[in-house]
């Protein structure tokens, strides 16, 4: 009798600049956390309301553009956090 090993599902998510669904680990998380700050979060595993995008900075821009990510994180969010994070994007290629 063969033993039979359990694959492990991978959890999937949905870009919220393309719309496609990805892996989670191959997506960037931005977190609104308790205090109200938003941030990249790296490890994914801070608290906060979180919305996930690809690592593609057009990604990145047509959500900025069409507010998707004010929406998913539920507040308005500065011009000034909007260029810090698309500093971290196109350094963390």
């Amino acid at each position: 009798m063969a033993a039979t090993q359990a694959t492990r599902k991978l959890p999937t998510r949905r870009c919220v600049g393309c719309g496609e669904h990805f892996p989670k680990n191959t997506l960037i998380r931005v977190l609104r956390t308790p205090e109200g700050e938003i941030v990249l979060d790296t490890t994914g595993k801070r608290s906060g309301r979180g919305a996930y995008i690809c690592k593609e900075l057009a990604c990145f821009r047509r959500a900025v553009k069409s507010k998707r990510l004010e929406s998913s994180l539920e507040c308005s969010i500065p011009a000034e956090v909007y260029s810090v994070m698309e500093e971290e994007l196109s350094v963390g290629k």
